[in-house]
């Protein structure tokens, strides 16, 4: 990890809600406002953008837990801003406090950690587990 990853470094992600992102099930929407995964999803977005910068090259992070309250809606048409701020940082973790609003209120809040590992190792582990699966068949 490059130096500068620290406590208060943070990301937006602005988004205008379309009709891809409502709360649907099997092709039928259940109601006309943004969905808790398209927020959880951009709020992922936000946060992996905080750690970008500072990932060598040979890093990577990925999704490792979200705590997330989905409080408020979000329709058609409207802006909403996503913002992640590191609140912690260890040799294998990141945590980001994650919030997404509107200019009219708050849609969601919670934290987002991602662990950080080497590509290699990464890919190594999707191999192994692939070769696992493919001997289940």
């Amino acid at each position: 990890m490059k130096n500068g990853l620290l406590p208060g470094v943070e990301a937006t992600v602005r988004i205008m809600v379309t009709d891809e992102m409502l709360a649907a099930f099997d092709g039928e929407v259940i109601h006309p406002v943004l969905s808790t995964v398209s927020m959880i999803y951009h709020m992922e977005k936000a946060g992996r953008d905080v750690i970008l910068p500072f990932l060598e090259e040979d890093e990577e992070g990925c999704g490792f837990a979200v705590e997330i309250k989905h409080v408020g809606p979000a329709v058609i048409g409207q802006e909403v801003v996503f913002h992640a701020v590191c609140t912690e940082v260890t040799d294998t973790r990141v945590v980001c406090e994650v919030t997404a609003h509107t200019a009219l209120g708050r849609v969601g809040y919670g934290s987002f950690t991602q662990a950080l590992f080497k590509k290699e190792d990464m890919k190594r582990r999707i191999q192994d587990l692939q070769k696992q699966v493919e001997a289940t068949r």
